[in-house]
């Protein structure tokens, strides 16, 4: 069977829908008759998984015949290059992907294929957040620096993280399903979880607490959710830390950045691509 959750939502909040589910081939948002209104559904694997959407976002969960809704839907893209450093593929195990990692030897290839979880790299917040987090790990070569990812979907930061040069690694998502596709990732991609190199668990931003504070800390969140989480984001980094935030529409870039500065957090000029808005900060 297939557990389908679904939400009625005004359309004014299509873009943060498009943004949360975006890499997610099980998400379906459509506009209903008159324009005002839409329907987000996102189909899971398990009943359990549907209900941690509803406990999280409301709605509703109904049981359909099960579909194999990945393998009908999934496209997969050409791969995506970051900087120097990394080459982003949705490819899984198999040839292509061999012949890519072939092709570019100097670079780390992560594979990321879509599955139920945010994050196969494509999408402006990720793609921007990889850049700044390439950046920043070149000007922290010589020393240990620590990573906290929050909202990881994919897992895919913390992965570009490890290749990067840091730990300890955390990495949280409130979405058990996109933590299990998040562990499956590391796994796949050579991050072991067995050995302290990173932990990669689930966790409600509002509730969870990491073991320590981060060198470098990303947030890629709605927006109203990092404003309200502003305070946790500014405990947990560290004194002499970077913060990057992303996920914020271009419009609510304001009230993000003055929630930020209430708690000591000051940003260069922010990186707009589209709608979408990523920014790089440290204390004042």
């Amino acid at each position: 069977m297939i557990w389908v959750w679904s939400k009625l939502s005004g359309v004014k909040w299509m873009d943060a829908w498009e943004e949360r589910f975006y890499g997610n081939e099980n998400a379906v948002i459509s506009l209903l008759k008159g324009g005002t209104r839409l329907r987000v559904e996102v189909y899971n694997e398990t009943e359990e998984e549907a209900e941690k959407l509803q406990e999280y976002w409301g709605g509703s969960v109904r049981k359909i015949v099960s579909e194999d809704w990945v393998a009908k839907s999934a496209v997969v893209k050409p791969p995506l290059k970051i900087r120097d450093e990394i080459v982003v593929t949705m490819e899984g195990d198999g040839p292509k992907l061999e012949e890519l990692r072939t092709e570019f030897k100097d670079r780390l290839v992560i594979s990321v294929p879509p599955e139920m979880a945010f994050g196969t790299g494509d999408h402006p917040t990720t793609a921007n957040c990889l850049r700044l987090l390439v950046d920043e790990a070149k000007g922290r070569k010589k020393q240990e620096w620590s990573f906290l990812d929050l909202g990881t979907g994919s897992g895919l930061l913390a992965i570009a993280a490890r290749h990067l040069g840091a730990g300890p690694i955390e990495a949280v998502d409130y979405d058990e399903a996109a933590i299990r596709v998040a562990v499956r990732n590391c796994e796949r991609n050579g991050l072991s979880l067995t050995d302290n190199q990173a932990l990669v668990e689930v966790g409600d931003v509002f509730e969870w607490e990491p073991s320590r504070r981060a060198d470098v800390l990303i947030a890629n969140l709605f927006s109203d959710v990092l404003i309200a989480a502003m305070p946790r984001i500014g405990k947990w980094l560290a004194d002499d830390g970077t913060v990057i935030l992303s996920g914020i529409l271009t419009e609510q870039w304001p009230a993000v950045r003055d929630a930020a500065a209430k708690e000591g957090l000051q940003f260069g000029e922010p990186i707009v691509r589209g709608k979408w808005t990523t920014a790089q900060g440290c204390r004042k």
